[in-house]
């Protein structure tokens, strides 16, 4: 062999061990710039630091036609992504007004680690929000607060069944005070996972994983779609019944259900290495990218009836484009890697070019639908939907980073 040619096996066997996701990036993602539109994001949010009333006031959500901004407080479901937004804008610009900001938000979440937990949200409303600002400051208070938060929400979890009661209250078709579980849950398992790892109890972690398992194999269909809920009799822990709450009907696969478990299944085998939950996460996202319209952007349930009319969910885009870039770097299938970061470019690509607020609002994007049967936050933007596309833009850039610093250093 020349020494040309044993140059470029040596380049191709690198490429190999780095693995195939770094190649795929540097052949796929060279059209499309993630700091652009984190600048865009950076502007928005600054916007929307300089209208809301209230130090207290965290923005949610933005109906159609209006530029005005639904606020909440601690206590929401969404209460963590506005504080995370902002972290995830001071990582980008090292802004110290966006560091001062989240951290008064972040602040503002405190008394979640002080009360008794009223549902499974807590993981959503503390790593997004303490998570991240630990992640970036090593703020020993933060650290506190998570590890707090984490012995909360292991409250709710039912060793009878092997998963966390998500609503511990009266929800319709949820057979109460039978065990529900749904499948947003997925998410909130990072922070058991993070607490077991950096100083809280072992058995969180043990914890978070009979959730994961005990979810696999009672909350998906044969063809790998999701059931939004299931409950369970609480005493026996046998499945009682597969349902939705938030999809079109019992059978359909609601988008960002699957969209959290494309997501959750990802950050388990991230957190356990144990290979049947990558193989789960590559079943649970192949009927998602397979079912996904031409454009990228999901109608908001799968089975919609009104399709090509029916609403669009910016924000199940916007989960599935964030775990596609992660689920990417532990897919040793070269082909599979380079298709999983073609189609979360593609995700971010249009969501920048068709799904961005500008001048509409100071909202990053337009398009989610929160919760159709009930009628709330249809066609909208929302804060969870600015949050994944925040977080899918920041994995892109440090993936472009990454992948130029090994091209120079070879």
């Amino acid at each position: 062999m020349n020494t040309k040619k044993k140059i470029i096996a040596a380049t191709l066997t690198t490429l190999a061990l780095i693995g195939c996701g770094r190649k795929a990036v540097a052949d796929n993602v060279s059209g499309f710039n993630p700091d652009t539109q984190l600048e865009y994001c950076e502007k928005q949010a600054d916007k929307t630091l300089k209208v809301i009333p209230e130090t207290d006031s965290l923005p949610r959500s933005i109906i159609p036609g209006t530029d005005r901004w639904r606020y909440t407080d601690y206590k929401d479901w969404t209460s963590g992504f506005w504080p995370g937004t902002l972290w995830y804008m001071y990582e980008f610009t090292k802004d110290k007004e966006f560091e001062t900001a989240a951290d008064h938000y972040t602040k503002y979440l405190t008394p979640l680690s002080l009360s008794p937990a009223t549902d499974h949200d807590l993981g959503f409303q503390v790593m997004c929000s303490f998570g991240n600002g630990y992640r970036l400051t090593k703020n020993p208070e933060y650290k506190k607060v998570l590890l707090r938060t984490a012995d909360t929400l292991a409250t709710l979890f039912n060793p009878k069944v092997g998963t966390i009661l998500s609503w511990p209250r009266e929800v319709p078709n949820m057979e109460w005070p039978q065990h529900n579980t749904i499948m947003d849950n997925m998410i909130n398992l990072e922070l058991l996972f993070w607490a077991s790892k950096n100083g809280g109890r072992k058995n969180l972690y043990d914890m978070a994983v009979s959730h994961a398992d005990v979810t696999m194999k009672n909350h998906f269909r044969p063809d790998y779609t999701s059931y939004h809920v299931v409950v369970y009799d609480r005493e026996t822990g046998k499945k009682i019944k597969g349902v939705t709450h938030q999809g079109y009907n019992d059978g359909s696969m609601w988008a960002r259900g699957q969209a959290w478990a494309i997501y959750g299944y990802t950050m388990v085998y991230r957190e356990t290495h144990d290979p049947k939950f990558l193989d789960f996460a590559h079943k649970v996202t192949r009927v998602y990218l397979d079912r996904l319209p031409k454009d990228s952007i999901p109608y908001w349930d799968f089975n919609a009836p009104d399709i090509p009319n029916a609403p669009r969910d910016a924000s199940a885009a916007a989960v599935v484009a964030s775990a596609l870039i992660e689920l990417a770097d532990f897919t040793t299938d070269a082909a599979l890697c380079k298709e999983y970061r073609t189609k979360a470019e593609a995700m971010l690509k249009e969501l920048s070019a068709h799904y961005q607020s500008h001048e509409s609002n100071s909202a990053f994007l337009l398009h989610s639908t929160g919760h159709k049967p009930a009628g709330g936050e249809i066609d909208t933007a929302i804060n969870y939907a600015d949050y994944y596309y925040a977080e899918a833009l920041l994995r892109l850039k440090k993936l472009k980073e990454e992948t130029s610093n090994k091209i120079v250093q070879r």
